[in-house]
C-alpha cells in the first residue's frame, strides 16, 4: 500500500480498523524507514512474522535525539525541535506534510472542546516563544486561526496584560482557553487570582527546572483555588509526536482515533505491560505517517479499566539509563 493510500485512511480510524491500519503502517515504515528497520533488524524480529500491535517493535524515543528518523525520502517543511535543558540533546522531529499536523490538531480539538470559533484562545507560553521550532507553538498558532477571534494573542511575561484581558472578556462571557506552560501559570495564579467562569485553563506541561517540581494534582488544586474552576483540563504531547491527548480534569487522558497507548514492562522493555499496572507509556500515532508511528517513550503511567490512561511521571536517569542497558542486553540475546 502506497503512503497516499495509507494518508487517507488515518483519520478514519476507529477500535474495528485499527490494529489492521496499524499494521499496513508498521509495513510501510519498516520498508522505507532506514532507523526504524535496523532498529527492527538488531532486535531480529521478522518484519513479515509481525501479527498483532503487541508484537510490533516500538522505536526508543531518545532515537529523535541522535537520528533523522524519517519514513521515506522526504524534504522537511519544519524541524520542530524540543526544548531540553542546557545539558540535554534536543528533540528533532522532520515534517514533510504539516497538513497532516494541522488536520490532525484540529480534529483532535473538536473532539474535545468542539469548533475552535466557538473560542477566544490565549496562551501563556514563555519558553516556548523564546525559541524557534516549537511544535506547540505552530498548534496553537493554527488553533488561534481557525478561531479567528479578535482577543486571541500569545503572553510572555506580560502577566498584567493577560488579567486585562480575562477580566474583559469575563464580563463579556466569552467562551475562552487559556493554554499555559505549567511554571507560567503557576506564577500568573499567585500574582493576579481572578475568578474564571467562562474560560477553560488547559496546562501543557513543563516545569524545565523553572520551579520545584509538584505533582499534577497538587498543581490542579492550585490552579482551581485561585481561579475558582471546578476543573484544569491538561494537554500530553510531545516535539515527537503529531497527536495530542487530553484530559478533560480528572488527570485521566483520552486519545484520537488515529493514536493509542500501551504500557510496557519497566523489566522488560519489549513486553507489554498487563491491563492496570503501572510501566513506561508506548504510544502509537498514526499521524507521525512519514516519521515513526510506534514510540516508547520515558513517561510512566498506567491504563485503566476505561481504556483512560494516566502519566505518573518521567523515568529517571537512572531508569532510563537501566532500559537502555536492558534494550542492549536483549537485543544482544536475540
Amino acid at each position: 500500500m502506497t503512503r497516499e493510500e495509507i494518508r487517507r485512511k488515518i483519520f478514519d480510524a476507529d477500535e474495528e480498523n485499527f490494529e489492521a491500519l496499524a499494521l499496513e503502517i508498521f509495513q510501510h515504515q519498516i520498508s522505507h524507514n532506514e532507523i526504524y528497520r535496523e532498529y527492527c533488524s538488531l532486535l531480529r524480529e521478522d518484519a513479515s512474522k509481525i501479527q498483532n500491535i503487541s508484537d510490533i517493535p516500538f522505536l526508543p524515543i531518545e532515537f529523535f535525539k541522535t537520528h533523522r528518523v524519517v519514513t521515506g525520502d522526504i524534504s522537511p517543511q519544519r524541524i520542530f525541535t524540543s526544548s531540553g535543558t542546557t545539558s540535554e540533546k534536543a528533540s528533532r522531529h522532520f515534517v514533510s506534510d504539516l497538513k497532516l499536523y494541522e488536520e490532525s490538531f484540529l480534529r483532535t480539538f473538536k473532539l474535545f472542546f468542539g469548533e475552535p470559533d466557538l473560542f477566544c484562545i490565549l496562551a501563556l507560553l514563555p519558553s516556548y516563544l523564546e525559541r524557534s521550532g516549537s511544535s506547540l507553538v505552530f498548534m496553537v498558532e493554527g488553533l488561534m486561526n481557525a478561531s479567528g477571534h479578535q482577543s486571541n494573542g500569545f503572553y510572555l511575561y506580560n502577566q498584567e496584560e493577560l488579567h486585562k484581558k480575562l477580566l474583559e472578556l469575563e464580563t463579556n462571557k466569552q467562551r475562552t482557553i487559556l493554554a499555559g506552560v505549567t511554571f507560567a501559570l503557576l506564577d500568573f495564579a499567585e500574582k493576579f487570582p481572578l475568578p474564571l467562569h467562562n474560560t477553560i485553563i488547559l496546562e501543557t506541561g513543563g516545569m524545565k527546572g523553572r520551579r520545584e517540581e509538584i505533582t499534577r494534582e497538587e498543581l490542579h488544586t492550585t490552579l482551581k483555588n485561585s481561579f475558582h474552576t471546578k476543573k484544569i483540563y491538561s494537554e500530553y504531547g510531545m516535539t515527537e509526536l503529531l497527536s495530542q491527548a487530553y484530559s478533560p480534569g480528572d488527570g485521566k487522558f483520552l486519545t484520537p482515533p488515529w493514536m493509542k497507548v500501551l504500557i510496557r514492562d519497566v523489566n522488560d522493555p519489549l513486553q507489554v505491560a498487563e491491563e492496570n499496572a503501572t510501566g513506561a507509556i508506548n504510544i502509537i500515532d498514526f499521524a507521525n505517517l512519514d516519521s515513526c508511528s510506534f514510540i516508547a517513550t520515558d513517561d510512566v503511567g498506567k491504563m485503566n479499566d476505561d481504556g483512560t490512561f494516566e502519566v505518573m511521571g518521567r523515568m529517571d536517569h537512572s531508569d532510563v539509563r537501566g532500559c537502555n542497558l536492558m534494550w542492549e542486553e536483549k537485543i544482544s540475546r536475540q
